[in-house]
């Protein structure tokens, strides 16, 4: 007898590893665990324009870095004429056009697809070493002024940029506020105050994402560093708490664009928004998942959307002969009766599979008097249920009823064998039998197919193939159980019932 020990052992190991593997793949590749998951996809356009003036010429346009709540997907250029490679300066990566003489009017375009995803997240490296910026006086004076003043009443480095949020916005009654918005924009002001607070901070240029929106301009805005995340400032209004409609271009930068041989650049963006199947925006932005089902041709990749349903098929034979104690005919055909129920539809399929059967009963009854051996008999009724399918199938295209071309997806040999094991019952058992065994096929068979057609399932089943695992797991707790069957259960009513009345 198999020790319990390692039994157990082995079916919780199965269950971790299928499970963790598919939590794994959710996690790397984006792949949804519900065949309806859907994502917001933004595509958005940056719009460079400049004139040239007949020199060489190059054109550095700065791209987005990799952030929080978003996920980029796909990246294009539309730059004709011109060369094109990614270029990095000063650490960030840019797009980079090349031609060796431009004259008059140019338009170039880059163009970004990134998925809205609250879940993606990026780890920010800390800052460099402050830089603390140099006042010229009177403008020294009246930043301390302001610091002193912010300083008593803030924790932190974010609660000292709320401050001095504050005492900005009130210019008008604070006379150091109103001399340095004088001298400098909003942005830079709150930067340098907070940098000479001994508090990191940058100026961000990011894009407010609306749908439709056409030629609109970057917005600058202000992080602090504080708890190892970039916390993200408006310097007129204070702390923006949802970012889930800015997506930062550029952090700390010195420009977004940067042309050389050219004069009168400037950059604008366009965007739009879709929803997309999750799905397919995860294949788009991983490709085949590295080693996937989806690396298969087309042709192998529709066979296996089918095999792997088998082991669904496998578990639900398996708990209703062994849990419920249902009798089929054949172990595991109403597997094979599922898989053809998949391909015809459900009523078809039934319709189909009765015909076949019971046209084949009646021939195999003649069979009977012929005394034939057993391999004959069984290569006869081969031809005679490929003959049954032949017919159906072209009198059904003659009348109209295409769902009948799908009759060849029966498997013709275990009709065969299921045709000559229901005679075989009805001589020794008598009809009774033949019912009970092609009845609970058939049941077996149209509970497999409804969990099998479920979206649910043939797309966990195929996208998360590890999962099988976890059923093969099943399977093996389901092989050891040694208990009553839930329809035996309905002999021991009337003991019940007699030994109540007896104890009354």
């Amino acid at each position: 007898m198999v020790n319990r020990g390692p039994f157990f052992f082995m079916i919780l190991v199965l269950v971790i590893a299928g499970i963790g593997i598919a939590v794994y793949r959710h996690n790397t590749y984006s792949i949804p665990f519900s065949p309806d998951a859907e994502q917001l996809v933004w595509q958005v356009e940056a719009r460079v324009q400049f004139e040239g003036t007949g020199q060489p010429t190059n054109v550095y346009l700065a791209l987005p870095p990799e952030q929080s709540g978003f996920r980029m997907v796909d990246a294009a250029r539309a730059s004709s004429g011109f060369g094109y490679a990614p270029a990095v300066r000063g650490g960030r990566l840019q797009a980079h056009w090349t031609k060796r003489e431009v004259i008059g009017e140019q338009t170039l375009f880059y163009k970004i697809e990134v998925v809205a995803d609250q879940t993606f997240a990026v780890t920010s490296p800390a800052p460099a070493l402050l830089t603390v910026p140099s006042w010229r006086e009177p403008y020294g004076e009246a930043a301390r002024q302001l610091i002193n003043t912010a300083g008593p009443i803030s924790a932190d480095g974010v609660s000292m940029a709320e401050q001095l949020s504050q005492l900005m916005s009130a210019e008008r009654d604070d006379q150091n506020a109103g001399l340095l918005l004088g001298e400098y924009s909003a942005a830079e002001l709150l930067r340098n105050l907070l940098l000479t607070a001994d508090v990191p901070a940058r100026t961000v240029q990011a894009l407010a994402l609306e749908d439709g929106r056409r030629r609109q301009d970057l917005t600058t805005y202000v992080q602090v560093w504080q708890d190892d995340l970039w916390h993200l400032f408006d310097p007129e209004t204070g702390r923006i708490l949802d970012t889930s409609g800015l997506l930062l271009w550029l952090t700390d930068a010195p420009s977004v664009l940067d042309v050389v041989g050219g004069e009168n650049s400037r950059v604008s963006f366009s965007m739009i928004s879709s929803v997309r199947p999750a799905l397919a925006v995860s294949r788009e932005q991983h490709g085949d998942f590295d080693i996937s089902l989806y690396s298969l041709p087309i042709a192998e990749q529709g066979m296996f959307k089918l095999i792997m349903l088998l082991p669904i098929g496998a578990l639900v034979v398996v708990f209703m002969r062994i849990i419920v104690g249902f009798k089929t005919s054949g172990t595991f055909m109403p597997v094979l009766i599922a898989m053809a129920f998949l391909q015809m539809d459900l009523l078809p399929g039934l319709s189909s599979f009765l015909i076949v059967i019971a046209v084949g009963l009646a021939i195999r009854s003649y069979l009977s008097s012929l005394n034939l051996l057993l391999v004959a008999r069984i290569a006869v009724l081969v031809l005679i249920v490929i003959g049954i399918i032949t017919i159906f199938s072209v009198l059904s295209y003659r009348l109209g009823l295409i769902q009948g071309l799908n009759f060849t997806f029966f498997p013709m040999i275990i009709l065969a064998w299921t045709i000559e094991r229901m005679s075989i019952t009805w001589e020794e058992a008598g009809p009774r039998e033949v019912v009970v065994q092609g009845g609970g096929s058939l049941l077996v068979a149209v509970i497999a197919f409804l969990f099998m057609s479920t979206s649910t399932v043939s797309h966990l089943a195929f996208n998360f193939p590890e999962l099988h695992l976890v059923v093969l797991a099943a399977i093996l707790l389901l092989g050891r159980y040694t208990g009553y069957r839930l329809s035996e259960l309905r002999r021991f009513a009337a003991f019940k019932s007699a030994t109540s009345d007896s104890a009354t």
